[in-house]
C-alpha cells in the first residue's frame, strides 16, 4: 500500500503525497450524511478526496478509517471544527497533482499552467467529468442527501494509464 504524509503548504494548501497511488475515491456534497453505500464504493481507495460540504466532522473520521483523506472546507462547513479545513488542496499521486476545492467557479488558477492535470471539486451536486486544455476536471457529484431530482454518487479515478479512468457510482437510496 502507498504511504501518504500531510503536510502544510506556505499557502493554506493541504498537500497529501504517495508513491505509486492509482485507486482514489472521490467524494462530495455529503452534507453531514454518510451513506453504507458510499462508504462500500470507497473500500479498496489508496486515498479519498472529500471536495467539501463535508457536514460533520465524523465523517471525515469515518472515511479515514477506509483511507488517508484530503478534504477541503464547502461554504456549508461553517462551525468550528471546519476551521481546520482548507479552501483548497493539493493531492500527489505518484506524479500526478490534484487540484482540489469546494466550487470550481471559485477556481483562481491557471491548473495548466500550475502543472495539475486534473481538478476535483463539488458543490453542484452534478456529477461529470469534462477535460479542457488537458485538464481533466471532475465533479463526483453529492453523496449525500437527495437534492433535486440529481443522482447521488461517488466517484472513482483510477491514474494507472492516461488518459485517466473515471468511473461514477450510483449509490442507492437507502435514506
Amino acid at each position: 500500500m502507498s504511504r501518504y504524509t500531510r503536510s502544510s503548504l506556505d499557502d493554506g494548501n493541504l498537500q497529501a503525497t504517495a508513491n505509486q497511488s492509482t485507486n482514489i475515491g472521490l467524494i462530495s456534497d455529503t452534507h453531514g450524511l454518510l451513506r453504507k453505500e458510499a462508504v462500500e464504493a470507497l473500500r479498496g481507495s489508496e486515498l479519498i478526496i472529500h471536495a467539501g460540504d463535508v457536514g460533520k466532522p465524523e465523517i471525515l473520521e469515518a472515511l479515514r478509517k477506509i483511507a488517508p483523506v484530503i478534504a477541503v472546507r464547502g461554504n456549508v462547513d461553517m462551525e468550528p471544527w471546519a476551521h481546520a479545513l482548507p479552501e483548497t488542496a493539493v493531492a500527489e499521486a505518484g506524479a500526478v497533482s490534484i487540484y482540489v476545492l469546494h466550487d470550481v467557479n471559485a477556481l483562481d488558477l491557471n491548473p495548466t499552467a500550475a502543472g495539475f492535470p486534473i481538478v476535483v471539486s463539488g458543490h453542484s451536486h452534478k456529477p461529470g467529468k469534462t477535460e479542457r486544455d488537458g485538464v481533466l476536471f471532475i465533479n463526483p457529484g453529492s453523496a449525500g442527501p437527495r437534492r433535486f431530482h440529481l443522482p447521488v454518487t461517488v466517484a472513482r479515478l483510477r491514474l494507472g494509464r492516461v488518459p485517466y479512468e473515471v468511473e461514477f457510482v450510483g449509490l442507492e437510496e437507502s435514506r
